[in-house]
């Protein structure tokens, strides 16, 4: 039985798309950008700064992804130029750099909400039908697959291991759940799916926000680390919607195969 061969072009593809999604480091971004390392952003705030942060995170993490799927029912007919999302990110970051905490947590829904929209025109690009479940639901993931937690390292869970574990929560979600939006009705499946993708979201979220805390960094730092924080998860979304174009046209046994034997070359 004949195998079909992956084009040069194609291959290459894969390769990019492989690199992105294994080493997803926002913090190395940052770190590039700024000329200083997150660990001395850390060090920076007061420690009620920090537990307010995590105290908070978790319960705004999940509020501001259900906000951010509800806006992909708008998003099936309309189209942005990518300039757009960049400016509408760097104006919500330099505000939260102006005004601390309070401001970083009553920011996060919008760039949520601007990143998924960025998404839903990636994914768009690349093929995806943005009227069907699936292909909403695999905009969600990119949330997920930006940033990996210490879990997900000890475990050397890679992108696969995270769309196997996603797969499982999708699974539970009926069709229904498109009618007006993906969360429009809410089933207990996908509340377990926010709240595992929230939890991942978060390794980045505390990054980026550890940042916009520092009150003397002001808005202008804010605003660069929105985009840095909106170009780190287009380029994840590029490489996973890159991976189902391909998986599409190759068939997803080849081209997991091949993404396996590019992850063990890099190793």
């Amino acid at each position: 039985m004949s195998t079909i061969a992956i084009i040069p072009k194609d291959r290459e593809a894969l390769r990019k798309a492989c690199r992105k999604l294994e080493h997803p480091s926002l913090a190395a971004r940052l770190t590039s950008k700024l000329g200083l390392s997150i660990e001395k952003f850390f060090e920076l705030l007061p420690d009620s700064w920090y537990e307010s942060l995590h105290d908070a995170m978790r319960v705004t993490l999940e509020k501001s992804l259900h906000v951010a799927i509800y806006s992909l029912a708008s998003e099936t007919s309309k189209r942005r130029h990518n300039a757009y999302h960049k400016f509408l990110s760097a104006c919500s970051g330099a505000a939260a750099g102006l005004f601390g905490l309070p401001a970083v947590l009553a920011e996060l829904p919008v760039t949520s909400t601007i990143i998924l929209r960025s998404i839903a025109d990636i994914a768009r690009s690349e093929g995806e039908d943005l009227t069907s479940l699936e292909s909403r639901l695999a905009c969600v993931e990119v949330f997920a697959m930006g940033g990996r937690s210490h879990e997900d390292e000890g475990a050397e869970t890679g992108y696969y291991g995270i769309r196997l574990m996603l797969s499982m929560h999708f699974s539970m979600i009926p069709e229904q759940v498109t009618n007006q939006g993906i969360v429009k009705w809410s089933p207990p499946a996908l509340v377990r799916l926010i709240a595992e993708i929230a939890a991942r979201f978060g390794v980045v979220v505390t990054e980026k926000a550890a940042l916009q805390m520092v009150p003397v960094l002001g808005a202008a730092t804010g605003a660069l680390v929105n985009l840095v924080f909106l170009e780190h998860f287009q380029d994840i979304a590029r490489a996973h919607f890159t991976i189902r174009r391909l998986e599409r046209a190759y068939g997803e046994k080849l081209i997991r195969s091949e993404y396996g034997r590019l992850t063990r070359r890099e190793d």
